[in-house]
C-alpha cells in the first residue's frame, strides 16, 4: 500500500487479553505492512500503535472495529466492544511490529 506515513493509537476494550487478541492483531498488521507494538493495559484495555502508509493503519481501524466482519480465515479472537483511535506524529522509528 502507499501513501503518506501516519501513526495512530488505538484503544480496544472489551474481552481482548488472555484470548490470542495481541497476536491476532500482530498478524493483521505484519499483512498491512505496518509498524508498532499490541500490548496489555493494566485496565485491562489493548493499546495498539500503528504506523504506516495512511490506506493501511486506517484498514488496521476498520478491522478493530467492533463491526467488523473480517473474511474467514481472520477471525478475531475475543469480542471487541469498542475501538477508540488517537493520531499522532509518525516517528518513523519503529521497526517491525511486535507484541508486549
Amino acid at each position: 500500500m502507499t501513501g503518506s506515513t501516519v501513526r495512530t493509537t488505538y484503544f480496544v476494550r472489551g474481552t481482548v487479553q488472555g484470548v490470542g487478541f495481541r497476536w491476532w492483531t500482530r498478524a493483521q498488521a505484519l499483512e498491512l505492512g505496518l509498524t508498532g507494538h499490541a500490548r496489555n493495559m493494566s485496565d485491562g484495555r489493548v493499546e495498539i500503535v500503528a504506523e504506516g502508509p495512511q490506506e493501511a493503519v486506517e484498514e488496521m481501524g476498520r478491522r478493530l472495529s467492533p463491526t467488523a466482519a473480517p473474511p474467514s480465515g481472520r477471525r478475531r479472537p475475543g469480542h471487541v466492544e469498542s475501538c477508540t483511535a488517537v493520531p499522532g506524529e509518525p516517528r518513523g522509528q519503529a521497526s517491525g511490529f511486535v507484541e508486549k
